[in-house]
């Protein structure tokens, strides 16, 4: 499994064990915990890529990370609290390779008793106070920067402000005040609930993962739960709605949009935060500060079976904005994550009507198990070799490459793809925890396709994707298109089953010890120049909503640093670099001039100020106003979109329809819209329908792409 890519977060899991003094380090505990703490602490200074021993400063991260983990918006701890704690910031290191994991109760069992104080304030405040929103007070919406509470009497009016927050968020959704206490009091009561039935071993789990996460973000321990779940998900195919969600700010929050119905509905997108689920003909549940794994079994069912979500849009300038998505479950199917193609007929400045055709690969897939046995099997090289085959019988003058929101996948298939564009020569540098570097390259002679192409990538194009936009920038083989960078995912990692390894170093276990997730190699470009932390950075920026947010390897915590190793072999084409500059100015000019980019460069200054104001309003009268001004002026919008047309024909080129002669009846209009589209949720608060991760007829990234591409051909025609 050497080449597994993966993105695992383990969900912090609570357990109900009461009050404890920071020096009570004994606890009666089956060894195998503590036998797992030292095979870990060995494990991660050996294999982990970095070789960073497990000393006084890695305790420090580590300490951090797990404090972080339980309260990462600083609302339960005192400052008093975290400064006990600090008594381990010299002694966590050994304690764990001693096996002793008495800090992750101790500091639990702390936390747990805040969450007590904080769940009793709450229910009792919403029951006996009638909370108004008369005053000219601001609620600090992200508290990961801010100071712990400094005694129980501060943490209290923190606890009451919040509450008030939480109590307008349903006001301005017209719920009515009893409906707004009981859906509160059902919430807390649930968060303790959740904490009372959690087994001590899930502390552990949380405190050996931020042991794993404080060497890097990708590095993570699974207990023998966890790790049995991954072997089922690796083997069986998936029943779901195709979204990778992670924890942030106790919100469930989409990080990947997968092919599946999610992805056909173009209503999720990274970064909607997940309010709450419902099934068909029962209530809904609300999931803020539920446990990841009690939410995923919530969004899991029988195939064909109806699901309702609410979120709070990415982009929300207004966290009191929802809106509802309803899907149906389904098998995640290949089909759903093969390639697609287009052509499209549009017409450039000189009156001359073109043929572009557009990829679009939502991931780098293969049949792993046909592999084995066939020299043809199902796979992202030979799907699209096909489709490059039809469009080069259709005579395109130019290719767009679309990886927006490609999350990655199969290395070699990768390494595969990125040889149907260039000849022989280096794709990707691979450097181990040893230093060692292997480059890799693929034996395929000819491309299949040699003519001009854009790469449209996005923050979302991470992984694998990277690897392909790196090589094609370094040969100057395309050009990059779309968001300042990508994600910067650069690492591989690989899984650890723990049970043998316990056995080679003689440790006891009476259970299955789990397994860990540990990154052993980083990516780097043919040129030499590594993809994580910094991505692949655009030759022409097209602005962005998906650019705004703080998503990204940097916005992780304890990210491997960037570096460059020496170049490969290679040789350069050079077809982009002395065009850049005369496109950059050209695309830059039309951006400038457009209406629908000037509309979007207003909602990315709006959403900039919310975001570096960080506060919102507990004034109602104020709050309601703010939401009807948006309302109105995104109203405004979408309308004078509708209006936007062009003349340009689409085909649309499959892999059923890819050996059939000639083109199949065009679908549309590019780009066009026939009545002006409804927001995907009521009293909008964001500008959701300039999502340029959404690929449906709005898109004014792909049409300002498609612009750029057209110069580019007019630039090597004079030339």
């Amino acid at each position: 499994m050497k080449w597994l890519k993966i993105f695992i977060v383990v969900p912090v899991l609570l357990a109900w064990l009461g009050a404890a003094p920071v020096n009570e380090l004994t606890r009666k505990q089956d060894p195998t915990e503590g036998n797992i703490a030292k095979l870990l602490s060995r494990v991660l200074e050996q294999a982990q890529f970095s070789h960073q021993p497990f000393n006084n400063d890695m305790a420090c991260r580590f300490l951090d990370r797990y404090i972080d983990t339980l309260d990462n918006q600083h609302l339960n701890f005192l400052q008093s609290d975290i400064e006990e704690f600090q008594a381990f910031s010299t002694t966590l290191d050994e304690l764990t390779k001693a096996g002793n994991t008495g800090p992750a109760h101790t500091i639990y069992n702390r936390f747990l008793h805040r969450v007590e104080q904080r769940v009793q304030f709450v229910t009792d405040l919403v029951k006996s106070e009638k909370l108004t929103f008369t005053d000219s007070e601001h609620y600090v919406l992200d508290r990961k920067k801010e100071a712990f509470p400094k005694d129980l009497n501060q943490a209290q009016q923190l606890w009451r402000q919040r509450v008030r927050f939480e109590y307008l968020q349903e006001l301005l959704n017209n719920k009515k005040p009893d409906q707004i206490v009981n859906s509160i009091t059902k919430r807390y009561n649930s968060l303790l609930r959740t904490a009372q039935e959690m087994k001590g071993d899930d502390v552990a789990e949380a405190y050996l993962t931020a042991l794993a996460n404080a060497y890097d973000p990708h590095s993570v321990y699974l207990g023998h739960e966890q790790f049995e779940n991954l072997n089922i998900s690796m083997k069986l195919s998936l029943v779901g709605i195709g979204v990778e969600l992670v924890v942030e700010d106790g919100y469930p929050m989409v990080n990947r949009v997968m092919p599946g119905p999610a992805a056909r509905s173009k209503q999720i997108k990274t970064g909607d935060r997940l309010v709450a689920v419902s099934q068909d003909g029962k209530s809904s549940t609300d999931v803020q500060d539920m446990p990841l794994n009690k939410v995923v079994e919530l969004i899991r069912g029988p195939k064909g079976s109806s699901l309702h979500l609410t979120f709070i849009p990415a982009d929300a300038q207004d966290p009191s904005v929802r809106k509802k998505v309803s899907l149906v479950r389904e098998e995640i199917k290949l089909e759903d994550q093969e390639a697609k193609a287009k052509i499209v007929e549009v017409a450039g400045e000189d009156g001359k009507t073109r043929r572009l055709g557009i990829i679009d690969l939502p991931s780098f897939y293969e049949d792993m198990e046909a592999r084995k046995w066939l020299s043809s099997h199902k796979s992202t090289t030979e799907d699209v070799a096909k489709l490059l085959k039809k469009l080069n019988e259709e005579n395109i003058s130019g290719l767009i490459l679309d990886l927006r929101q490609n999350g990655g996948g199969s290395l070699q298939e990768a390494i595969g793809f990125t040889s149907l564009f260039i000849k022989k020569g280096p794709v990707v540098q691979v450097k181990d925890s040893k230093g060692k570097v292997s480059v890799y390259v693929d034996k395929r002679r000819s491309p299949g396709y040699d003519g001009p192409m854009v790469v449209l990538t996005s923050r979302g194009s991470a992984s694998a994707s990277e690897i392909v936009a790196g090589a094609l920038q370094d040969y100057g083989r395309a050009l990059i298109v779309g968001d300042p960078s990508t994600y910067g995912k650069g690492t591989v990692q690989s899984v650890l089953q723990l049970e043998p390894l316990m056995k080679q170093f003689r440790y006891s276990s009476s259970y299955d010890p789990g397994g860990l997730v540990v990154t052993i190699e980083k990516f780097y470009r043919p040129g030499g120049s590594s993809t994580q932390l910094k991505g692949v950075e655009a030759d022409i920026v097209i602005p962005s909503m998906t650019s705004q947010a703080e998503t990204g390897e940097a916005a992780l915590a304890n990210p491997l640093g960037w570096d460059s190793i020496r170049p490969a072999e290679f040789e350069m084409l050079n077809r982009t670099q002395p065009y850049v500059q005369e496109l950059k100015k050209r695309s830059a000019h039309r951006v400038e001039q457009s209406e629908e980019f000037s509309l979007l460069r207003g909602e990315i200054t709006r959403y900039r100020d919310f975001m570096a104001k960080n506060t919102v309003s507990l004034n109602e009268e104020q709050r309601r106003k703010e939401k009807a001004e948006t309302k109105n002026r995104l109203a405004g919008k979408l309308e004078r979109r509708s209006q936007t047309d062009t003349s340009a024909k689409v085909f649309e080129i499959t892999l059923r329809n890819a050996n059939q002669p000639g083109l199949p009846p065009p679908i549309g209009k590019t780009n066009a819209m026939a009545t002006p589209p409804r927001p995907a949720f009521e009293d909008s608060g964001s500008a959701d329908f300039f999502h340029d991760d959404e690929k449906g007829k709005a898109d004014i990234t792909m049409n300002e792409a498609q612009k750029v591409l057209l110069d580019y051909l007019n630039l090597l025609q004079t030339k």
